[in-house]
């Protein structure tokens, strides 16, 4: 597991452009406590203290992220995610109470973007929204290197962020999609989960080798859907590489 870094010390790398947040959580304290933060990182907030006026604000006025709580009565955050997953993939930055909690939130029905585990610092949780926000502002942005990425039967549309089975659309988040590219880009490279990260979030991230593993788990799920069992290969004690994408078993 990768070591935590002082998030203190280490300054915090703005978005491009101030971004519209939605926070969503039943304790007004917290909901004051990352509108403060995020609102002096520059970004508009808005906030519902529960499931139905979370998904009221986002289908009014889609924000540009949503900061949304596991534990909230009536409807939890697990139920919000999968009704704005129905929608399209906006990034969500989960908040959890409990760190045995991530392998749902990450899992293969929900696909969420990051997460933080309670008590957090506000300093953690900007940083995070930031990284994740500056990942949503590259999706336009042409490769150098050409706008598709092929193996097999996968296509990587880099332009417009599009992942293809088979010419079956695969809908990813905005994190498994990089992770797709990055093994994609360079297919006969492994890539340790250290690398992974670095290439996501740049050197000295405090995340773990947990939150890739469940990512890649994820990306799994969804094209084994379509029948691509082989898109990405595990080498043991090393890390990840890109499979042969030809439709056969791993």
């Amino acid at each position: 597991m990768r070591q935590a870094v002082d998030l203190k010390a280490e300054p915090l790398i703005m978005p491009p452009m101030p971004a519209s947040i939605l926070i969503v959580d039943d304790d007004p304290h917290i909901r004051q406590l990352l509108a403060f933060a995020l609102g002096k990182a520059g970004h508009a907030t808005r906030e519902a203290e529960d499931g139905e006026q979370a998904l009221a604000s986002v289908a009014a006025e889609p924000p540009d992220l949503v900061v949304l709580d596991i534990n909230m009565p009536r409807m939890d955050g697990l139920e919000v995610c999968r009704r704005i997953r129905a929608l399209g993939e906006l990034p969500i930055l989960f908040l959890s109470s409990r760190d045995d909690e991530i392998d749902r939130v990450l899992g293969i029905e929900l696909g969420a973007d990051d997460y933080v585990v309670k008590p957090f610092s506000p300093r953690e949780v900007v940083a995070r929204v930031g990284a994740i926000l500056r990942r949503s502002a590259a999706r336009p942005a042409a490769e150098a290197n050409g706008a598709a990425l092929a193996r097999g039967r996968l296509i990587l549309d880099t332009d417009g962020w599009r992942a293809r089975w088979d010419g079956t659309d695969v809908p990813l988040t905005v994190t498994e999609f990089e992770i797709l590219k990055v093994l994609a880009a360079t297919p006969a490279k492994v890539f340790s989960r250290d690398a992974i990260i670095d290439r996501l979030h740049g050197p000295g991230f405090a995340i773990t080798d947990r939150t890739v593993d469940s990512h890649v788990r994820n990306l799994r799920g969804k094209f084994a859907g379509v029948g691509g069992h082989d898109v990405i290969e595990t080498r043991a004690g090393v890390g990840y590489q890109l499979g042969a994408c030809s439709g056969g078993k791993e």
